[in-house]
């Protein structure tokens, strides 16, 4: 996956760095969670996204728990949505409580 500057992070990104980091490849994580290939690599390529089936896996796998990695996947999500939705975003005005 190629990454350009101000480019949210896809999970998969994180998930590529921690398996290049550990030594092993998708393939063999995928053995190792019991999941198909093709999901761990359409993660890695950024194709798809982190469910709470695979983030539960990833956590058990990893030691750090599935809610990091639903996080990852929730900070992209809004990151992307919130470039694609600038202008609209610009255009709302927020409401102001009133005390009396």
């Amino acid at each position: 996956m190629e990454k350009k500057v101000g480019q949210p992070i896809h999970p998969g990104e994180i998930l590529a760095d921690e398996l290049e980091f550990i030594g092993i490849n998708a393939g063999e994580l995928a053995r190792r969670i019991d999941v198909p290939k093709n999901r761990v690599y359409q993660i890695i390529s950024g194709e798809r996204s982190v469910t709470a089936n695979t983030a539960l896996r990833l956590g058990k796998f990893f030691g750090t728990g599935p809610k990091i990695w639903l996080n990852l996947q929730k900070s992209y999500e809004l990151d992307v949505a919130s470039k694609q939705m600038d202008s609209i975003l610009k255009s709302i005005t927020p409401y102001e409580h009133r005390t009396t």
